[in-house]
């Protein structure tokens, strides 16, 4: 019997493996790496992308994907900003700018199912309608001097650990949306539309009201991201979170999410969220540009792409290989 190591072996055991290894160099590397005030500032600065991750799963899980989550999350802060310049109260503000989160997502959603048209086009065109508006809101001004408690409490970390409150919201939801996707029906939906939408449909699944929901949650997660990077920074700017879709997705597809929907794990995008975290933190530690950690980031991305593609390809030959050997083999005389 030939042994075969590819079921011993899983693209998110791989990421898990290289977090690992991270951790450990980047300790012996540098002396603050593992400190928990380091740990806390490098989970912290992570809030945002890993929120956005979770509903970005779903969506490409489910064959689709949102890039105007960080214009989204810009709006919102600059919404959250201006009402508070205008003397609204921050509890007021929060639910009103969850609810344009909403919105935005329900556009989005409603754009896709409706009209039918691909959500890689819709949010590209929405990403930028949304960053206008953030623009329209606030212009290039910025706000600062939130309520005291809320910047606290989105800065400060839960007693005797290192996990800023934000990412204990995102343990909180992680769990939910594992849940959700591998241990419920509605999950099970979700691959079956990623890996064949019109057998899914077929099927009874309701695939565009699956659709609309998924974009719905994800408005809600980006405007709620918002809030979080507006008082996290102590600073409501249009321009804010500018760039971070990528990070999402370089984090969801380096995760194990194939970007043609039907398979991934949310274990592999958490540890794929934390690993691009170590490695940022571990890049800034060693006064590294941030033009480099986009270059990071970039090849990070490339690599998520390529190497699944790349494997598949290899299997295939092989199997191809294996079949035509087999029939060379029936049809050889004795």
């Amino acid at each position: 019997m030939r042994f075969d190591a590819r079921g011993l072996i899983r693209w998110e055991t791989a990421v898990l493996v290289l977090l690992v290894a991270v951790f450990c160099g980047g300790a012996g590397f540098s002396p603050d790496f593992a400190g928990t005030d380091n740990l806390s500032f490098a989970l912290g600065d992570l809030s945002e992308i890993a929120l956005i991750a979770l509903p970005m799963t779903l969506l490409v899980v489910c064959g689709q994907v949102d890039l105007s989550v960080a214009s989204v999350l810009g709006l919102c802060s600059a919404l959250t900003g201006g009402l508070w310049d205008a003397g609204w109260a921050i509890e007021t503000i929060i639910p009103l700018v969850l609810a344009v989160g909403i919105v935005c997502g329900l556009v989005n959603g409603l754009l896709v199912t409706r009209l039918g048209l691909p959500s890689l086009a819709v949010t590209i065109g929405t990403m930028t309608l949304y960053r206008g508006l953030a623009y329209v809101v606030l212009g290039t001004k910025a706000v600062a001097e939130f309520p005291q408690r809320y910047t606290e409490l989105a800065t400060e970390s839960v007693p005797g650990t290192p996990i800023p409150y934000p990412m204990a919201l995102f343990a909180l939801l992680a769990i939910v949306t594992a849940v959700t996707l591998h241990a419920t029906g509605a999950g099970r939906s979700l691959f079956a539309i990623g890996a064949q939408e019109d057998a899914a449909y077929f099927a009874g699944i309701r695939v565009k009201r699956i659709k609309l929901v998924l974009f719905v949650v994800s408005g809600l997660i980006a405007g709620l991201a918002g809030i979080v990077y507006t008082l996290r920074y102590g600073s409501a700017r249009a321009d804010n979170g500018l760039g971070l879709e990528l990070t999402v997705i370089a984090a969801v597809l380096l995760g194990g999410v194939d970007f043609d929907g039907g398979k991934g794990t949310l274990g592999g995008v958490i540890a794929a969220v934390l690993l691009i975290g170590l490695l940022r933190n571990l890049l800034m530690l060693n006064d590294v540009s941030t033009e480099i950690q986009s270059v990071v980031t970039g090849l990070l991305l490339i690599v998520s792409v390529l190497t699944p593609r790349l494997i598949a390809v290899v299997r295939e030959s092989r199997g191809a290989g294996g079949a035509r050997s087999a029939s060379a083999a029936a049809i050889s005389p004795s």
